[in-house]
Formats: C-alpha cells, structure tokens, sequence
C-alpha cells in the first residue's frame, strides 16, 4: 500500500500525463505536494518505481511512464493543480526530457585496472537529477578497463553515493592502505577483503580488512560520445 504522499504523487504525474503528454518537472513535483526540497521528491519517486508503478524513461534526463495506478484510498487531499501549458494538444505525446540537473564534485580519475590515487582535485560534474537517489553523491571518471564486463568503460563517469558500507557482490569505490583508489565488486572472503573486477585479464586482489575502506557505492554511469 502506497503512503498518502506517494498516491498524491502518482495521481499528479498520472494526470499531467494524460493532460499534456510530458510529465511534470521535479520543481512542479516539490511545489504540488508542498514538500520543502527535491530530495523528497526522489525519494518518493524511488519508492514508487521500487514497487514498479512507475517506471525511468531510458537516455532521459526525468521522463517518467506510470505504469499502473493503485487502488482508490480514503480522501486524500488534492493536490493543487498547476497552470497548464498554452495550447495543449490534444494528441498524447512522448514525454521530453528537462533541465533538472544537480551540480556533484567530480574528484580526478579512478581506476578500473592496477589501482591509482584518485581524488586529485575538484571540480564539479552537472548530473541529470533523475540518475540520483538520495544521500550525497560526487562523481570520479574512470580510467582503465578491468570493469568492461559489468558495463563500465574508460572514460566514463562513474557517479558515488558515500557510505563507508557495502554488501557482497556490490561494485564499490575502495580505498587501499588510505592512498590508492579501485572501482571493483566487494567481496569477503574468509578473513579477508577481495576486490573483483569484470575483466577475466585481471585477477582478483585481496587485502586483509584494515587495508580497504569503502568510501562510496556506484549509483549511475554518464557516458560522452565524440
């Protein structure tokens, strides 16, 4: 069952699909169901595609496809609907991509092959807000290939939520005797740490667990194409 906040919000992208075919911007989201900042936004709409009512249009920055709406509950409050775009047609159309992007800092190079120092310097990364869960994010490119197999190419940039946790079988930002960063798939093993790439020209590197500290999870890729 859906929380009153993510019915109201279903119901708003549901009919300012219907009405104009493109759904509604993060702000109008935020504005519409009077919460205090876009994060609450991203929250809601990861829970609602966690339990597959709506679904991330693919290459777009915040496209969104309602899949199914839920079951009528008791009265909610309505949320207030906003002016509607001059002109609309009445011929659905796809829904088109905005201009919700967030501002993280990209830290240098990490490596996807014989570990490198990353965070060599700063600068910031503009990130389609939709890529983004919650937490604090920042970005690092990658460098190397060991991780090919799992979709991750040199080059790319590689998006992090921090967390000093991970599961096994996550791909996670490792730092190594608190000088050298790798982006590779956490595993244990025994008493030990083993770094996975998705390569079979790499092997596996294993440390005892003082040497690692995890520093991020992967969240998202973006990828340039010359």
């Amino acid at each position: 069952m859906l929380t009153r906040k993510q019915h109201e919000l279903i119901c708003f992208i549901n009919d300012r699909l219907e009405e104009t075919g493109v759904s509604p911007s993060f702000e109008e989201m935020k504005e519409a169901l009077d919460l205090k900042s876009k994060s609450g936004v991203h929250r809601l709409i990861s829970a609602l595609e966690e339990r597959q009512f709506i679904r991330r249009l693919p290459n777009r920055a915040r496209a969104l496809e309602v899949l199914r709406m839920p079951e009528r509950i008791a009265p909610a409050k309505k949320v207030a609907s906003l002016p509607e775009p001059a002109a609309a047609s009445n011929v659905r159309t796809m829904p088109q991509p905005a201009n919700d992007v967030i501002e993280i800092p990209l830290h240098g190079r990490i490596a996807a092959g014989v570990p490198i120092e990353a965070f060599e310097g700063q600068s910031m990364l503009a990130v389609p807000a939709a890529l983004l869960g919650g937490g604090e994010h920042y970005a690092l490119e990658v460098a190397g290939d060991s991780m090919v197999d799992a979709g991750i190419l040199d080059g790319d940039y590689a998006l992090i939520r921090r967390t000093e946790t991970a599961r096994d079988g996550e791909i996670v930002v490792a730092l190594i005797e608190e000088a050298e960063a790798t982006l590779k798939y956490f595993r244990r093993e025994g008493a030990m740490v083993r770094l996975d790439p998705a390569n079979r020209s790499y092997d596996p590197q294993r440390y005892a667990p003082a040497q690692v500290r995890i520093q991020g999870k992967l969240a998202g890729l973006l990828r340039r194409y010359d």
